[in-house]
Formats: structure tokens, C-alpha cells, sequence
């Protein structure tokens, strides 16, 4: 990270949001003469929680995270399961009970992580491969997108262990053809994801479009034209579904609150990046996420730097792709860049480490080369590589409460990795 960037980042909110979510409490730290304040050993911290030194007798979340942040997941890799073709996307349930995972042959597999990792549902789809698949939080309903003009939701709350979906009876195409939205078709479907509460959907669209679809109503609610070119990805911002966050293959990223867009555009953008945005992870606090790019970067932002000059920064942007590609585009707004990973093929994804078990003090990434990626959040510095694939890694995912990191691959691989001491 630069270090201009990574000073400025220091005194940025979201770096004490950081600390505060994965720092331990004062107790269990100790000051050196003319030293900063350390934090003590787990083992350490143990002794001083069973001697009550803080008066409360237990951890705070803050200690917790502090003391499992340390345990990365390193481990392995342990073959969960092999196919014969490429894998694009793999994703543990909210509660970490369950993994789903997509395949390039049509196929879905959903993982009961507490039961040895049995395939619990196969699912055949429908149309082309998957690109995308997203669970609902109560793990009733998974739903797929597979580079058509259709979202498809399938029942997977009542299907029995290692059970295949009917192909023509139990997938329920959801209507993407925008007709009660200004009467426009949408061309193909890249990303699908679920709202907190289960009720929406957010899609990003070759159309240059974002679209939300409202399940109870099974209808689709909103269109934004937000971008210029395809829409690679898209996700709500925070838990109250009104503000989403977009990323299109010009390289822009740009927020759309659904309270205030006018004539259907969005509501600010954020110049960075020199190339095509394939992932954005939402932090969750309705105010940071991060993004990654085919310019081989992952960008931390703070949407209260963008700009609501939409027109000036398309164009700007579009000349910086074919003049400055190794270079920093010198609008850049974002609050720090992190590199190492490739990004290049597949839309490559990248999230913030999870909340419960690590205070979000790490973004992991896929990378071109076959590996996972881990960043401290703070001073970028790369801090575990997960080397094992001949293929792409599209996607990855890290167990909400446990240091278990599983991450799919182009060569069919389905791999896991954890902690270990030895």
C-alpha cells in the first residue's frame, strides 16, 4: 500500500471502526517504556480473563476477534470435492452450516459443512452455466443466474440429503423483462444477490443497468441505467435495502440510493480504478466497501468522497483505461489500494474478512494465478497466500465464525483450508 495512502487511511474512520471491532480491551494489554500499547498473548489473555482483570469475567466480541484473527486459515488444502469443469462460485450460508457451489456443467451443489461436508442438495440447472448463485438467510431458497436473460429460485429448504432438483418442475423463473419498468428488456444476467431481509434481489445486467426484484410482490421494482457499460456487479450497501453499490466493466463504481434517483440515474461515482470493476464486498456500515478491478487492484472506498459529476468522470475514465494502465489515475478517491493478486479472465471476487470472528481486519481475494490472497485491512501488507490450483479462483469464502476459508476453482477443485498448530 502507498504509504501516502495508508497514513491517510490510518486516521479514516473505518480504521477505527476496525480497532474497535478487533482490538482487544485495555486489560488485556500492556505498555512498554516509550513503546506503543501491546497486546498480550491468547494465552495470556486467557489467564488475565480467569483472573478478572477487566471485571466482566469474559471476552467482548472485540477480544474474541482479536484472539481468533490471529489463527488464519492456512492449512491445507483439503479436496472437499473434484468436478469435471470449472468452478465459478462458492459461498458459505450466513450461518456457516452450509457451503453452496457452482459449476460450469449446470450443476449446484449445497455442502452440509456439519455433517462431514455431504452433498445435501445437487441441483441441475436450467439454461446456460452458473455465473452466479446466492442463498436466502433462512437457507430455504437458492437462487442462480446462468448469463441469460433470467433469474431462476429453487426450494431447497425441504429437499432431502443428496437429492437432484427436477429440472423443468421445480425452478421458478423470476421476470426479468422490465416491461412495468419503462419497457425495457435486460440482456444478461452477471450477479444475483440477496437483501439482510430476504425479500429482494439485486441483479447486475450487460445493459448497463442495475435491478432489484421484489419477491413478496414477484415483480421486478426498480431499474437504474446507472453505468455506460455492462454491469459486472452490484449489492446493497447495508441491511436497509436503499442504498446499492455497482461496479461496470468501464472501470467505475458508483452508489445508487433508491430514496432520491433522478430520471433513474445514479446518485455519485468513484474514480479509481484504471480497468473493468469485477467484484464489490459491502462493508456493511452503509458507508465503505471495497472493489476489484482487472487493473490488478482491490480499492477500500468511502462513499462520502464520491462525486456526483457523473458525465465528467465516465469520459475521463475511459481515456485513462488505454493511456495509464500501470500508472495511478491521478482522480483516484479511494482510501487504499491493495496488490499482488491477478485479476485477469473470470470476474475474480474479493470480501472483508468476516465480522464475528475477525472485525473485518482482512480482505481476501481469488487470483488468476491459482491462489487466495489475505491483506491486513490497515497497513495492506499481504499476510497469508493459499497456494494449490492449476486454475483460475473465481471465488472464496471464510466461515463466519470459524478460521475455515474454502475457495473454487477453474480446475473443478473444491478446496478448504483452516488452522492448524502443527
Amino acid at each position: 500500500m502507498d504509504d501516502e495512502v495508508s497514513g491517510h487511511l490510518h486516521h479514516n474512520d473505518v480504521a477505527q471502526l476496525t480497532r474497535l471491532q478487533s482490538e482487544p480491551h485495555k486489560f488485556f494489554s500492556r505498555r512498554l517504556p516509550g513503546k506503543s500499547i501491546l497486546p498480550v498473548s491468547p494465552v495470556g489473555m486467557l489467564a488475565r480473563r480467569e483472573a478478572n482483570f477487566s471485571g466482566h469475567s469474559r471476552f467482548t466480541s472485540a477480544d474474541s476477534c482479536h484472539v481468533l484473527s490471529r489463527y488464519l486459515p492456512h492449512n491445507g488444502p483439503h479436496v472437499i470435492d473434484k468436478m469435471n469443469n470449472f468452478g465459478y462460485a462458492s459461498q458459505f450460508s450466513d450461518d456457516g452450516s452450509l457451503l453452496v457451489a457452482g459449476f460450469r456443467n449446470r450443476r449446484i451443489r449445497i455442502y452440509n459443512v456439519d455433517r462431514g461436508w455431504n452433498v445435501r442438495n445437487e441441483i441441475l440447472t436450467k439454461g446456460f452455466y452458473v455465473v452466479d448463485t446466492s442463498l436466502s438467510p433462512d437457507k430455504c431458497f437458492l437462487v442462480y443466474a446462468n448469463l441469460s436473460l433470467k433469474i431462476y429460485a429453487v426450494n431447497v429448504g425441504s429437499a432431502t440429503m443428496e437429492s437432484v432438483e427436477n429440472i423443468t418442475d421445480n425452478h421458478e423463473s423470476l421476470n426479468f423483462d422490465a416491461g412495468n419498468v419503462r419497457g425495457h428488456n435486460p440482456h444478461r444476467i452477471f450477479s444475483v444477490k440477496f437483501s439482510t431481509d430476504g425479500r429482494e434481489l439485486v441483479a447486475s445486467c450487460s445493459d448497463s443497468s442495475v435491478y432489484v426484484y421484489d419477491l413478496g410482490e414477484k415483480r421486478l421494482s426498480e431499474r437504474v441505467p446507472a453505468h455506460r457499460s455492462s454491469v459486472i456487479t452490484a449489492c446493497f450497501a447495508d441491511e436497509s435495502g436503499h442504498v446499492i453499490y455497482s461496479g461496470s466493466d468501464e472501470g467505475i463504481c458508483k452508489v445508487s440510493d433508491r430514496r432520491f434517483i433522478k430520471n433513474g440515474q445514479a446518485s455519485g461515482v468513484l474514480v479509481g480504478h484504471l480497468d473493468g470493476v469485477t467484484f464489490i464486498d459491502s462493508r456493511g456500515d452503509g458507508r465503505h466497501f471495497i472493489s476489484n478491478a482487472r487493473d490488478q487492484t482491490i480499492k477500500l472506498w468511502d462513499i462520502r468522497k464520491m462525486s456526483s459529476n457523473l458525465t465528467r468522470h465516465e469520459r475521463y475514465s475511459s481515456w485513462q483505461r488505454n493511456t495509464l494502465r500501470n500508472s495511478r489515475h491521478p482522480n483516484d478517491i479511494s482510501l487504499a489500494t491493495y496488490k499482488g493478486h491477478e485479476v485477469f479472465g473470470a470476474p475474480i471476487r474479493c470480501y472483508f474478512s468476516p465480522e464475528k470472528s475477525t472485525g473485518q481486519k482482512y480482505i481476501y481475494t481469488g487470483s488468476a494465478d491459482g491462489s487466495v490472497y489475505i491483506y491486513d485491512l490497515l497497513s495492506g501488507a499481504q499476510v497469508a497466500k493459499l497456494d494449490h490450483h492449476k486454475g483460475i479462483i473465481r471465488d472464496c469464502s471464510w466461515h463466519p465464525y470459524f478460521p475455515t476459508l474454502v475457495n473454487s476453482s477453474e480446475d473443478g477443485v473444491i478446496a478448504k483450508w483452516d488452522f492448524s498448530a502443527l
